[in-house]
């Protein structure tokens, strides 16, 4: 079959893909996107982000209700039927699944259902329901994203074993859940399954949950996991898992010693590893690591003159955001723009409760350089609009340089992190000084007032909160 010429192909329809589509569609560029799953928007729409969002919004309207008590309103014991709620989890995802193919038509990206198969550094075979199409193309963009990883020993094709895929199908609310590993992963969907009713013990091998997060943020996640599950096991290892009739026979090594425990099901949650297998990429000269991720230079181009990668698939944080500010750089990069993934702010965040979100250089990160630096610290214990919200659990930290007074990371632990890390973001990138920050004019009562008020306890001149002058801190 003579391939179809086609200008440039994508693989991968995820945020990724879909924004390095649609935005060469935007720049001229005829555009075949290439999908295998029925749905656009990837293994965030599908398997990720949304689902697991959606998720932890319904049960925050069950956490909130039943905290309302307090505050002299007081609901009945919810019900839940699960078959809605998956169906009005579907329901997201058909809608933002649809919306995607309506944006695709519009910018005139011809979409193609299938798996891609690179026959060489310019022909992508693609296995449609209606038979196999070969592409000819100019140059390609990998955006296949990543998946759970699970480790062999944990393998025991025993549907109770999931991972988040399994996970966020919502099958079941079992009685008792061991999640093993203290990631974001494995934190947002204990919160769902706890609020749901699970009993949860989580399982840690080092001896803090959310590695890469200052202690001081997570301290704060920390505290509500050991609230909310029924134990936070840190320093603990899974030895085997084994299946004992409907249930999982766990082997745990706590404080040195094996210890068996049975579980209705397991959430394993220990990382993610690239979809990179059985793309043909040994057909091209892309290279992969050791870890199985492709290797590319800072303009998103692999080993192969013809083929960029993006997202999940090269690496690093594997976050949607990043994938899509990827997308736009190798575009412009391949459309002849001087246009680099260096130096990119890059914000973080953990749908937990509370939430965790960061920005820039983190205070373990610049203390390990030895910057001199300081950190301003501001308790929402002191915002008033934290306490009319009854959100008193969170924090919101500068690092500034201690020399040019620039804001180089920005951390934020509280109810909404998420959302407030955004005026981090603008205030790294555009080298903000905590002087700029602190003669901002915040709206009060917000919790964005407490990024303002941190910005002035630097100076020691916060409203609201009593702290340390300048000449106070103490060099790292």
């Amino acid at each position: 079959m003579e391939p179809r010429p086609v200008d440039l192909v994508v693989v991968g329809a995820g945020p990724g893909g879909t924004a390095a589509a649609f935005y060469a569609a935007d720049l001229g560029r005829k555009v075949v996107l290439v999908e295998h799953d029925p749905r656009l928007g990837g293994v965030c729409l599908t398997k990720g982000c949304i689902p697991s969002k959606a998720l932890l919004h319904a049960t925050e309207v069950m956490r909130e209700a039943h905290h309302s008590g307090s505050r002299g309103i007081a609901f009945g014991k919810p019900s839940v039927n699960l078959a809605k709620l998956r169906a009005w989890k579907e329901g997201i995802l058909d809608r933002l699944s649809d919306g995607s193919r309506a944006v695709a038509k519009s910018r005139g990206v011809e979409v193609l259902q299938g798996r891609g198969y690179f026959e060489d550094s310019q022909t992508l075979r693609v296995e449609t329901a209606q038979g196999q199409q070969f592409l000819r193309f100019t140059t390609a963009v990998i955006a296949v994203g990543s998946k759970p990883a699970l480790p062999k020993a944990f393998d025991l094709g025993n549907p109770r074993i999931m991972t988040s895929t399994e996970a966020l199908e919502l099958e079941d609310v079992p009685k008792d859940l061991l999640v093993v590993g203290g990631g974001y992963i494995g934190l947002e969907l204990g919160t769902v399954y706890a609020t749901l009713g699970s009993r949860i013990v989580l399982v840690e091998a080092m001896d803090n949950i959310l590695q890469g997060v200052d202690g001081d943020l997570s301290r704060h996640v920390l505290r509500y996991a050991e609230q909310a599950f029924k134990a936070v096991r840190l320093s603990t290892t899974v030895l085997k898992m084994a299946t004992s009739g409907k249930q999982i026979k766990v082997t745990l090594e706590i404080e040195g010693k094996p210890q068996d425990e049975l579980y209705d099901r397991v959430l394993v949650s220990v990382g993610r590893v690239p979809n990179c297998d059985d793309l043909g990429l040994e057909h091209t000269q892309v290279q992969r690591d050791e870890k199985g991720f492709i290797v590319v230079d800072a303009q998103r181009l692999t080993a192969d003159p013809n083929i960029y990668a993006i997202g999940d698939a090269v690496g690093g944080v594997l976050l949607a955001h990043k994938a899509s500010k990827e997308a736009r750089i190798a575009v412009e990069a391949m459309t002849g723009e001087h246009s680099t993934f260096e130096r990119i702010v890059i914000p973080a965040v953990v749908f937990t409760d509370p939430e965790v979100a960061w920005c820039g250089l983190t205070e373990t990160e610049a203390r390990a350089q030895d910057r001199p630096i300081e950190v301003a610290r501001f308790p929402w214990s002191a915002s008033g609009r934290a306490v009319t919200l009854d959100r008193t659990d969170g924090m919101t930290k500068l690092v500034i340089d201690r020399e040019t007074e620039r804001i180089l990371g920005v951390g934020i632990v509280g109810a909404g992190a998420g959302d407030l890390i955004s005026e981090g973001v603008v205030a790294v990138e555009m080298g903000a000084t905590a002087r700029d920050l602190a003669e901002s004019v915040h709206p009060h009562p917000t919790l964005s007032e407490t990024l303002m008020e941190a910005a002035e306890l630097f100076y020691g001149t916060a409203t609201h909160a009593l702290g340390r002058t300048r000449r106070e801190t103490v060099a790292p």
